[in-house]
């Protein structure tokens, strides 16, 4: 009911509760399809060209003539325990299209879904045995002797361990995003204030599950902040619900947050033993394979980009990065926004992209022989 300019009270027609009620039922149909089924994502034509065990590298389909393409190539490095799909969310707002259009001969390494096999697999592997072997075949089907990597959270933790390890292996341009690096700061936000915990024992979860579920994972992501993920998300969907724009990139994302795969026990155990217990990585004693990681013999042009609010990463894991590292050629960029929505949220293609095409461009306009 609604009071009147005279002070008499107007009783609602039956038409408009009819309509109220048929916009309310049709709104809670939109919300409930929303959240139990999965939109379109990762639809950029791309063609398989390399497997190991269940990793995967793919070229993207060009989008310009061969003449108009940068010379030197790009490799997209996402996380060992999540799909990299959300460097491809859906058309019109996908990274992977942005920077084909650019003119970037553009590939993707999917380390793929471990199975209970593949319990053992570590850092050193994804290191030094499948990284090298993908960069060979990257190297061979684009006909490049350099290359450039983009890599993202722990994607970004394997591509430094790379860089450092095989300085002269022809990676000219190492871009990281959000790149969990430094723990030294144990009382900062995210996982290191449970994994700095002396009871938290990696090993008992590993000899319970093999991998650790990807829903566990998940979970404490979501617990460090709570109320924006397990309401926030779902108010702001009702909220918008009338938006199909809005709904769309909602429905994109939460379809990548959706499929949860789980990472492989051995990875799990070491990244919080040697990386967020014992720091070894920053305090020059961590060993790859018997080899040393010295962050002084990483030589590439650097791009450092940290999100100012990422709960999964804090700025201080990954900026002090920048005294260590050999490379003359080093930049540090501070985007607003999460550890995620810097590269996918509705903000990335203004505040974020263009920034990335705008460093890495000029340096990738010569190659070695090839």
């Amino acid at each position: 009911m609604n009071d009147t300019q005279n002070g008499q009270v107007e009783i609602p027609s039956f038409s408009d509760i009819s309509e109220g009620w048929h916009d309310l039922a049709r709104n809670t149909q939109t919300f409930n399809r929303l959240l139990n089924t999965d939109a379109s994502i990762a639809q950029t034509p791309k063609e398989l060209i390399w497997t190991l065990n269940k990793a995967k590298l793919y070229r993207y389909v060009p989008v310009r003539p061969r003449e108009e393409r940068h010379a030197t190539p790009l490799l997209l490095v996402f996380a060992i325990m999540n799909r990299p799909h959300v460097l491809d969310l859906r058309p019109g707002h996908s990274f992977a299209e942005y920077m084909l259009d650019k003119g970037y001969d553009l590939y993707l390494l999917d380390w793929g879904e471990p199975g209970p096999e593949d319990k053992n697999l570590d850092f050193d592997d994804y290191t030094l045995e499948y990284l090298p072997r993908v960069i060979r075949k990257l190297k061979a089907v684009s006909g490049s002797n350099e290359f450039s990597i983009l890599g993202w959270c722990l994607g970004a933790l394997i591509s430094t361990l790379y860089a450092s390890l095989r300085p002269d292996d022809g990676l000219r341009n190492l871009i990281l995003l959000t790149a969990p690096l430094d723990f030294s700061d144990k009382k900062s936000s995210g996982f290191i204030r449970w994994t700095s915990d002396p009871n938290f024992k990696p090993e008992s979860i590993v000899e319970a599950f093999g991998n650790v579920p990807g829903e566990m994972i998940d979970s404490g992501a979501k617990m460090l902040k709570p109320i924006e993920n397990f309401i926030g998300t779902y108010t702001m969907l009702w909220d918008n619900i009338e938006s199909t724009k809005r709904t769309d990139a909602w429905h994109a994302m939460n379809t990548w947050v959706r499929d949860i795969i789980p990472m492989a026990g051995a990875a799990y155990q070491q990244l919080i033993n040697e990386f967020y217990k014992e720091n070894k990585l920053v305090e020059g004693r961590l060993k790859i394979r018997g080899e040393r990681v010295d962050l002084s013999r990483l030589t590439a042009n650097l791009f450092n980009v940290i999100a100012e609010s990422d709960h999964i990463t804090p700025p201080c894991q990954s900026e002090g990065i920048m005294d260590l590292v050999g490379s003359e050629d080093k930049e540090l960029f501070r985007v607003r926004g999460g550890h995620i929505g810097i590269m996918a949220g509705s903000g990335a293609e203004k505040n974020t992209w263009p920034h990335l095409d705008g460093w890495l461009a000029p340096r990738s306009q010569q190659t070695g022989e090839g």
